[in-house]
């Protein structure tokens, strides 16, 4: 039998790592700086050069690693593959004109202080890429994914992680510095079948067997088992792409971008983000960690003069070759300082290269000690950057603006509606009627189906749940209308919506008085009960039939309208029933809007011992 000791073995570096972020985090965010750099310090300090308090760090990046995959896969989410297409000329063209001048450039540089031709590539190549986790964590943070300049970084990130495997495997090529023979050409061709056939086995399970899949597990009703499947995608793409050679990156992002178009999108980024979110911020402490201050000590004047070369050359590069592919200054500016540190990449290239005999142990130590650098020094520089810009904007950001609100009206909606039951249909119904297409989030599979035949936006998803409802664009809704079947599970939205998108308007569906007046006391800003307003209508049809004149039963109807009203507003104030309804099993008792002329009548015997009025 295990040892006590043995069972808790794993928590001190479990404590060490969330101490250190709890700690450094909001330290950094509260002098209005990255959550990246608190995360980079803090693996600094608890790092083998500064506390030691991590014993193998190595092993640490290697789960950290992990945090990209989920990362690419959300960016994934967020994509269609006719939009990634649209972005075609920024991929292949800036993406792959970035990283061959940028690559040349410092590969030259590194060529000049005596580093040998092949250890000269790599340098280039290496620090040439940027960091995707840091450059996506920032541009997520700012919420500018979606702007102009956002969308050419990605398509420039894009493009050097898909260059990433041809890189790898132009290595060993380099290092052997002779042609291939026969049968190792073979064994290539036959890599890339493998390749090829993995990347299309994905594409076909995608297209095809996901959603029938998600479907089945979404009728359980399990929470934990979606989050489960969400993983298990997420995490079989990624090592069957590392299986034939890809990145594990890659993998994820291509899952991701098949299921952009699911109605289980929403659920899945939902159950993903928190893994995400908890991985990437140790992957940026592993990082941190991984910079040596003995060598950073022995070397610094080297160091402290390359580190400002590549973040200014890097930022002028991409400022330039961005405003030549169409950019404007300003957009190519910041995009540049936000590519403007070395990348992840390079501490998979760099040992490669190492182990290759393209170069040295201690030159790779020193371009490692560099790219890490800049992944600490370059986010403080575009933070410092954006804030100049942001204080000095100029006509052409209006014209960005007007971009990006266009954009953004494509992907989210005006209005968001919870519930697809028989109300929330009939509220979209009126909705469609003036060309209003709301998107709408229900955890009934069949109720989805339905939706479909609406044409609307709707996504497989739990509306009680906050990372459901900012996935699904709460905060960008101007109202969120409240439609489910269910009081307590009305309130819990409400409460989460009043807490935390105070912007959006909420018009909620209440059950009966006493759910109205709590939902009041919540803070919603209208109200309905279910059956209020049919009645109402039902009572102003009967009165017509009876020959009351159309104009004096509507009057009426309204005159009900707003004497019921102010009763609400009373009873949110002083209470429903001055405290009684407090007791359990209390309930309002109707009381009539109006005087009655006379005394209330009972024609049966049952009915007299009901009123407690004895024999007549």
């Amino acid at each position: 039998m295990a040892s006590t000791a043995s069972h808790v073995s794993f928590l001190p570096p479990v404590l060490t790592f969330c101490g250190a972020a709890v700690i450094a985090v909001p330290v950094f965010r509260l002098i209005g700086l990255s959550a990246v750099l608190g995360y980079l310090a803090a693996g600094i300090i608890i790092g083998p050069s500064v506390l030691g308090l991590v014993g193998d760090p190595q092993t640490i990046t290697t789960v950290a690693e992990l945090g990209v995959v989920l990362l690419l896969f959300i960016i994934g989410l967020e994509l269609k593959l006719s939009h990634l297409w649209s972005m075609k000329r920024d991929i292949f063209g800036l993406g792959f004109t970035q990283l061959g001048v940028t690559a040349l450039c410092l590969g030259g540089a590194a060529l000049a202080i005596g580093f040998g031709p092949k250890a000269a590539f790599v340098t280039g190549i290496s620090v040439a890429l940027s960091a995707t986790a840091i450059a996506l964590q920032m541009l997520g943070e700012r919420n500018d994914l979606q702007t102009p300049y956002g969308q050419r970084s990605f398509a420039i990130l894009l493009f050097q992680d898909l260059s990433v495997v041809p890189i790898l495997a132009i290595l060993p090529l380099l290092a052997s510095g002779v042609a291939v023979e026969q049968d190792s050409v073979l064994d290539r061709l036959f890599a890339a079948g493998e390749t090829i056939a993995a990347i299309a086995a994905v594409i076909l399970v995608g297209r095809y067997g996901l959603n029938p899949f998600f479907r089945i597990l979404a009728r359980t009703g399990s929470r934990e088992v979606m989050t489960a499947s969400a993983l298990l995608v997420v995490l079989g793409a990624a090592l069957l792409m590392q299986e034939v050679g890809l990145s594990m990156a890659m993998g994820a992002f291509l899952a991701g971008l098949l299921l952009a178009e699911s109605n289980f999108r929403h659920q899945l980024e939902a159950d993903i983000e928190p893994f995400r979110g908890i991985l990437l911020g140790l992957f940026f402490m592993s990082v941190g960690m991984s910079i040596d201050l003995a060598l950073v000590r022995e070397q610094w004047v080297l160091l402290a003069l390359a580190a400002p070369v590549v973040i200014l050359g890097k930022t002028a590069l991409i400022t330039i070759l961005s405003r030549l592919f169409g950019a404007r200054w300003r957009e190519g500016l910041r995009s540049g300082t936000l590519l403007c540190t070395a990348g992840e990449f390079a501490f998979v290239l760099l040992p490669v290269a190492t182990s290759a005999g393209l170069m040295p142990q201690n030159e790779a130590q020193l371009v490692t000690a560099l790219a890490a650098i800049t992944m600490l020094l370059g986010p403080i520089f575009s933070s410092l950057v954006e804030k100049a810009l942001q204080s000095r904007p100029d006509i052409a950001d209006h014209a960005d603006m007007n971009e990006l609100l266009g954009h953004e009206s494509e992907r989210s909606s005006r209005v968001l509606v919870i519930g697809f039951g028989r109300f929330g249909q009939i509220v979209n119904q009126v909705l469609l009627s003036r060309n209003i297409n709301a998107t709408v989030i229900d955890k009934n599979v069949e109720r989805v189906r339905d939706a479909a035949r609406f044409g609307l936006k709707i996504y497989y998803g739990d509306g009680t749940r906050l990372d459901v409802l900012r996935a699904a664009g709460a905060e960008k809704a101007e109202m969120i209308c409240v439609c489910t079947d269910e009081p307590d599970t009305i309130e819990r939205i409400a409460e989460i919506l009043h807490e935390n998108f105070p912007s959006a308007r909420s018009f909620v569906r209440a059950f009966d008085r006493i759910h109205a007046v709590k939902l009041l006391q919540i803070g919603v800003d209208y109200q309905l009960r279910e059956t209020f307003e049919s009645a109402i209508v039902f009572g102003r049809s009967a009165l017509e039939e009876l020959g009351v004149e159309a104009e004096v039963a509507a009057s009426a109807a309204q005159d009900v309208r707003k004497r019921d009203i102010a009763r609400l507003f009373l009873q949110k104030e002083i209470g429903a029933m001055g405290g009684a309804e407090l007791v359990v099993g209390a309930r309002i008792a109707p009381e009539p809007l109006t005087s009655p002329t006379g005394k209330a009548k009972a024609l049966s015997p049952e009915t007299r011992d009901i009123l407690g009025e004895g024999a007549l």
